[in-house]
């Protein structure tokens, strides 16, 4: 019996820890992870993007596409820099593209956070 425990118990720290792995050492050498959110309010409605080089190289003419027009190129960014972002204060939030030189391409609507009990805009 508490062999079988003992052997639970490594499977997962094997499971998890390779999991952990994938989330610090890059794979690939070019890679972006892109995380759109919009946070609904009574009274406004706020967006942020968070942009993070996930890959082992630098990614170059890296540029975000808000929709309806609204651009903005960031140039260079470095592995495993993150940068935060706003859209436009007019932009309507449906959706953004990141795109950057290698044929990185990523295309994400955005989401909204589970609101809990208490917290503002609940």
């Amino acid at each position: 019996m508490v062999g079988a425990v003992i052997a639970v118990i490594g499977a997962m720290a094997v499971i998890f820890g390779l999991d952990l792995l994938k989330m610090t050492v890059s794979t690939q050498d070019y890679d972006i992870f892109v995380d759109p959110i919009i946070d609904k309010q009574s009274l406004f409605i706020t967006g942020r993007i968070t942009v993070q080089n996930t890959g082992s190289q630098p990614l170059t003419n890296v540029r975000v596409n808000f929709g309806e027009g609204d651009v903005l190129e960031l140039g260079s960014l470095s592995p495993g820099k993150k940068i935060i972002l706003s859209p436009p204060p007019d932009n309507g939030m449906e959706f953004v593209q990141v795109t950057a030189d290698n044929g990185v391409f990523v295309s994400k609507g955005y989401r909204e956070l589970p609101k809990m009990v208490g917290m503002m805009g609940s």
